[in-house]
């Protein structure tokens, strides 16, 4: 969780700081990619994958579907992990500063949950 924490604030510092919506939105994915992991490792949630599809499925299938976690957190996070894929790797893709805000808010309120489950 710390490294979730932490990249969570360097989201919400980048967005007072004025930074770049694109990094402010890879910041924010990461800080909730991050806690999920945090949660496999703290309900021992086998994840033998490293790619971010199979971990967002794993973390529907073990905290959405059974009921753990209410669904909005998945549609958070499939969410960010959407827009910072196309703004990574789609070229002139463009993203504004009220939707780095807004990934801003939805991390942070992700974040928060995970860490219930975690301590």
């Amino acid at each position: 969780m710390r490294q979730a924490e932490e990249t969570l604030a360097e989201a919400v510092k980048m967005l007072e700081s004025g930074f770049s919506a694109r990094s402010i939105v890879n910041r924010s994915y990461y800080a909730m990619f991050y806690a999920v992991l945090a949660l496999f490792i703290h309900s021992d949630t086998p994840h033998k994958t490293s790619k971010h599809s199979g971990v967002i499925g794993i973390f529907n299938k073990e905290f959405i579907h059974s009921g753990k976690l209410d669904a909005r957190f998945a549609k958070m996070l499939y969410e960010l992990f959407d827009e910072r894929m196309e703004l990574d790797y789609r070229d002139f893709a463009q993203v504004c500063k009220e939707d780095a805000r807004s990934a801003v808010y939805s991390a942070q309120e992700f974040v928060a949950e995970i860490r219930k489950l975690t301590e």
